[in-house]
């Protein structure tokens, strides 16, 4: 926490996800520290995670960059997978802004378009251990997405001509993509987009007093949906680094809006 401390206090934590690196690139860092270096934290190992927490510039203000993320099927802890915005909290950060790549379930989701978490469907394993704030409670999860964030994002995606389209968000736990049947179970369910992240990352925030907004980038159509082609990890990297140029403009909008 020392070698992130710094005079100015984020107003935002934005967590970046696989591929999407580059929007780190537009803004000014202030400081950088590796997740190896900060306690409870260690490097990831999923390609396109740098894993770095860096403050930076951005619409004049300060943000808390989350470059990576750990994930579940990496061996983490729900309590690690948390552990950023516990000092994205503690260092003044009173919104998360999360990002991902997902597979497009809704026939309008196509590689390179975005959607807007408006509601999530957990296909994780149970919970296990302890909540962020240290005791389990049975709480309903009906407005951990912002829809004051939601409608800044709408308006300023339409401002920019950039679609975004509302839909809900299936995680699962990986690391492995899902078969076509699952697809259609999900589907079934009301998915409009399937990953493997950010859910948990949500909890913690809305739990931390965090108001939380989250868009995916669409990287591929999800298994058994228009192709056969199989589905790779260097894929999903290309498309959400291309898709990235347009997704750093909406983000900066919204940050310049918010406060």
């Amino acid at each position: 926490m020392q070698k992130l401390a710094y005079k100015e206090k984020p107003i935002l934590a934005l967590a970046l996800g696989s591929g999407l690196a580059a929007i780190a690139g537009k803004w000014r860092a202030l400081l950088s520290v590796p997740f190896s270096e900060i306690a409870g934290l260690s490097a990831p190992s999923v390609p396109g995670h740098k894993g770095c927490m860096t403050l930076a510039k951005c619409a004049g203000k300060s943000v808390l960059l989350l470059e990576g993320r750990l994930h579940l099927y990496e061996g983490h802890s729900r309590e690690a997978i948390a552990q950023p915005l516990r000092l994205a909290h503690f260092l003044g950060a009173r919104i998360f802004f999360s990002t991902n790549a997902a597979g497009g379930i809704d026939p309008r989701l196509q590689p390179g378009s975005f959607m807007l978490i408006r509601d999530h469907i957990d296909w994780t394993q149970p919970a296990a251990g302890k909540s962020v704030s240290g005791w389990f409670e049975c709480a309903t999860e009906s407005s951990l997405y912002s829809p004051r964030l939601m409608s800044i994002l709408q308006q300023e995606a339409e401002r920019l001509s950039i679609d975004l389209l509302p839909g809900n968000y299936a995680a699962v736990s990986g690391p492995n993509y899902e078969t076509p049947a699952e697809i259609r179970a999900l589907r079934s369910c009301g998915a409009d987009a399937v990953g493997m992240s950010t859910i948990h990352e949500v909890r913690a925030a809305q739990e931390l007093g965090l108001e939380c907004v989250a868009i995916s980038c669409i990287t591929n159509r999800a298994a058994g949906l228009d192709s056969v082609a199989e589905i790779t990890h260097e894929e999903v990297l290309q498309t959400a680094d291309a898709a990235s140029h347009h997704l750093a403009p909406l983000i900066e909008a919204c940050i310049e809006e918010v406060a």
